[in-house]
């Protein structure tokens, strides 16, 4: 849970960097809680739960996203190739994926390292 938080906390930080299980646990939360929200909107048969959700975690899943980035020594423009049907997905969902710079890169230093985590 104190990774889902933890993301919260830093709500519009996009400077730095984000480890893999940082973003994939927060991912994971993510899409439980709106799993979650879903159902109780169906059950409701508003759509408005959800929304208010996923209006809220906009901006800390974008900066997360940017850090994860930068985690992988690219800048967070490269969020802007998921604007590119299918193609787009894949390549940041390969750069999610790939472990980041294992020294120090022009985002900071390495998270793994610094023991914040």
């Amino acid at each position: 849970m104190n990774w889902y938080l933890d993301v919260f906390k830093k709500y519009a930080v996009f400077s730095g960097r984000a480890r893999r299980k940082e973003f994939w646990m927060f991912f994971l939360f993510n899409l439980i809680a709106a799993i979650v929200l879903s159902i109780i909107d169906a059950a409701l048969g508003i759509q408005l739960l959800s929304l208010i959700y996923t209006l809220g975690t906009l901006i800390p899943n974008l900066a997360l996203s940017v850090r994860r980035l930068h985690d992988t020594g690219r800048s967070g423009w490269w969020l802007l190739i998921g604007l590119v049907p299918l193609v787009g997905f894949i390549v940041l969902l390969v750069f999610y994926c790939t472990e980041g710079d294992q020294s120090q890169n022009e985002h900071g230093p390495n998270p793994k390292l610094a023991g914040a985590y």
